[in-house]
């Protein structure tokens, strides 16, 4: 991990950066399920004092990621396999209304972005680069989410994202879903394109229902 003593000098801010540190580690699989987190060990680590790191870890408690046990401390929760499998669920109807809105509400400039993207995406799926392609993916539905217009369904969303970030590039690198990924893009951007509302939800529910199906077949 970061030492991270240097980077701000403010308390606030510093039990804002190693939550931010431990909480990455935590989603990217750093820290597994039942490993113990000590103020001590994370202290030295980071390079800060032991109060910042305390905070931090109450805060994750708080958010879900670890529980405090006696005579143990904290322990690492992290993200289970159904806690996963169910934001694929709700992001399934989420995605699926921030596509209908994106589609009366993206703009020109966004339709290139969205080109953009998708047609790096298929440069480097042929090249067979997936971790290309998983990094586009998030800037390919980050321009949905903004396009909406929703501040509450893209916060919601971006979160989504953000939690379940290894399942997502477990998903793409799954044989053969990097191409699939920039396929479905393609189809989503057309109808996007097109503004065709009802197509682009249609096809937003398909592709999060197949990263879904890839996820659960490639999870260990």
């Amino acid at each position: 991990m970061e030492n991270l003593k240097a980077i701000s000098s403010d308390h606030t801010s510093l039990t804002t950066e190693v939550f931010r540190e431990l909480e990455k580690a935590i989603l990217d699989g750093r820290f597994s399920a039942g490993d113990s987190l000590t103020e001590l060990k994370i202290s030295k680590q980071l390079g800060v004092s032991r109060t910042p790191v305390r905070e931090a870890l109450r805060q994750l408690e708080l958010e879900g990621f670890v529980k405090y046990v006696p005579n143990k401390g904290a322990i690492v929760i992290g993200i289970s396999k159904k806690d996963i499998q169910d934001i694929y669920e709700i992001r399934m109807v989420l995605e699926a209304l921030a596509v209908r809105w994106a589609a009366e509400n993206i703009t020109d400039e966004e339709l290139d972005q969205l080109k953009d993207v998708v047609e790096l995406q298929e440069f480097y799926a042929k090249k067979g680069d997936t971790i290309q392609v998983w990094q586009l993916d998030s800037k390919f539905h980050d321009i949905i989410f903004t396009s909406s217009r929703s501040k509450p369904l893209m916060n919601t969303l971006s979160n989504f994202h953000h939690y379940i970030q290894k399942a997502r590039e477990l998903s793409i690198k799954a044989m053969g879903r990097a191409e699939s990924v920039s396929g479905e893009h393609r189809k989503i951007y057309e109808a996007l394109k097109n503004h065709d509302a009802e197509n682009a939800a249609e096809l937003a529910k398909a592709h999060v229902l197949a990263a879904m199906e890839n996820f659960l077949n490639s999870y260990k």
